[in-house]
C-alpha cells in the first residue's frame, strides 16, 4: 500500500520582526495592551515592498528540500496555498516551479482556501500520492497579506503578518497521513472576505479585508473541534494518543477554546500567534517546521494539523511524523 510521509520541512518569514509598539508608532490607533489581551499577538513580520508570495515560498521550499535531502528534478508536484498570489495569472505555483529551476515535471497549481488552505493542499497531495500518479510533492503555504490590509482598521491590521511554510510528501510503505477532512460552507462569506475585484484596469468595490471578530470566532472554535474530532474518528484514534496539536494560528483564545474542547493540554499545542501573528494559509506549515526544528515533534509522533478561514473553509489533516 502507499502512503503519503512528510520527508522535511521549511520556513521563511520576511524581515525583522514588527512589534504592536512597533505600530503603534507608525501611526496604528491601538496599544500593545489591547492586542495582546485580545488576539494573543506581540509581533508579526512584514514583507518589504517587490517582495511576492513566490519568493516567501521559494525560500521555504528551499529549506524543506535540503531537509527532506530530495533533488529539486525529483520533485513531480507542486501545490501552493495561497489567497495573495503574484498575478491573476500564472499562478503561485508555476512562478515557485520556475525559481526551483524545474521544467516540465508533473503538474502545479495554486489553492485558494484562505486559512485553510495548507489543509485543503496537503489532503489533496495526499491523494495524488496515494494514488500512484505521483511521488514527491511539494506543499507549501505563502501569504503577504500586509498588502490587503486597510491599516486604518486597527480591527483587522494589527492580526496578520507575512511568511511561507512548505513541506515535501513523499511515496513511502510507512504510514504518514492518516485521515484528512476538508468542508466549507459560502453562506458564511460575508463575516470574513475581501470583497472587491478587478474589472477594465480598476478595483471594483473594496480591495481590503473585512471580518466580524465575533461571529468568526465563534464559527471557528465550533468548526475546529468538530473536524478535529473527525479526522479522529477516521483513524480510529482518540484525542488522548496525539502528541501534538498545530492549529491554524488566528487567535490564542480561539487556540485555547479549541484544545479544551479536544481535551489536548495546552502543553501540547504549537502556538507563534504570539511571534507571527495570523498568517493564514502559512501558519500551520510555519509551526510544524518550528516545532520540528526545535526538537518538540519527533518521528513517530501523531500531530492534527486544523485551519479554519474565509469561504467559509475548514479542514484538518491527522498525521503520523
Amino acid at each position: 500500500m502507499i502512503y503519503a510521509l512528510i520527508a522535511g520541512t521549511g520556513s521563511y518569514l520576511p524581515g525583522q520582526p514588527v512589534s504592536n509598539s512597533d505600530l503603534v508608532a507608525r501611526g496604528i490607533d491601538t496599544s500593545d495592551e489591547w492586542v495582546v489581551e485580545r488576539t494573543g499577538i506581540r509581533a508579526r513580520h512584514l514583507a518589504e515592498a517587490g517582495t511576492t508570495a513566490s519568493d516567501l515560498a521559494h525560500q521555504a521550499s528551499l529549506r524543506a528540500i535540503e531537509a527532506a535531502g530530495v533533488a529539486v528534478d525529483e520533485i513531480d508536484l507542486i501545490i501552493v496555498a495561497t489567497s495573495t498570489p503574484d498575478f491573476i495569472f500564472p499562478s503561485t505555483a508555476t512562478l515557485l516551479q520556475s525559481k526551483l529551476g524545474i521544467r516540465n515535471s508533473g503538474a502545479a497549481f495554486d489553492v485558494q482556501a484562505v486559512c485553510s488552505g495548507f489543509a485543503y493542499a496537503l489532503s489533496i497531495a495526499e491523494k495524488f500520492i496515494r494514488s500512484g500518479s505521483h511521488s514527491k510533492a511539494l506543499v507549501v503555504g505563502a501569504e503577504i497579506f500586509s498588502r490587503i490590509l486597510d491599516w486604518s482598521d486597527r480591527g483587522t491590521c494589527v492580526l496578520f503578518g507575512d511568511g511561507a511554510g512548505a513541506v515535501i510528501l513523499e511515496a513511502s510503505d510507512k504510514p504518514g497521513i492518516l485521515a484528512s477532512a476538508i468542508h466549507a460552507d459560502g453562506s458564511y462569506n460575508p463575516i470574513l472576505c475581501v470583497p472587491g475585484s478587478v474589472a477594465g484596469g480598476a478595483v471594483t468595490g473594496d480591495p481590503f479585508l473585512r471580518m466580524d471578530g465575533q461571529a468568526v470566532f465563534k464559527f471557528a472554535v465550533k468548526v475546529l473541534g468538530e473536524v478535529a474530532g473527525e479526522v479522529l474518528g477516521q483513524a480510529g484514534i482518540s484525542a488522548a494518543e496525539v502528541n501534538w496539536l498545530i492549529p491554524h494560528q488566528a487567535n490564542i483564545r480561539i487556540i485555547q477554546a479549541t484544545a479544551k474542547r479536544l481535551g489536548i493540554p495546552m502543553e501540547q499545542v504549537v502556538t507563534t500567534v504570539a511571534e507571527h501573528g495570523n498568517t493564514s494559509a502559512a501558519s500551520i506549515p510555519l509551526a510544524l517546521d518550528l516545532a520540528i526544528r526545535d526538537g518538540r515533534v519527533r518521528r513517530g509522533d501523531k500531530i492534527v494539523l486544523e485551519g479554519v478561514g474565509g469561504g467559509f473553509t475548514w479542514g484538518a489533516v491527522l498525521l503520523e511524523y
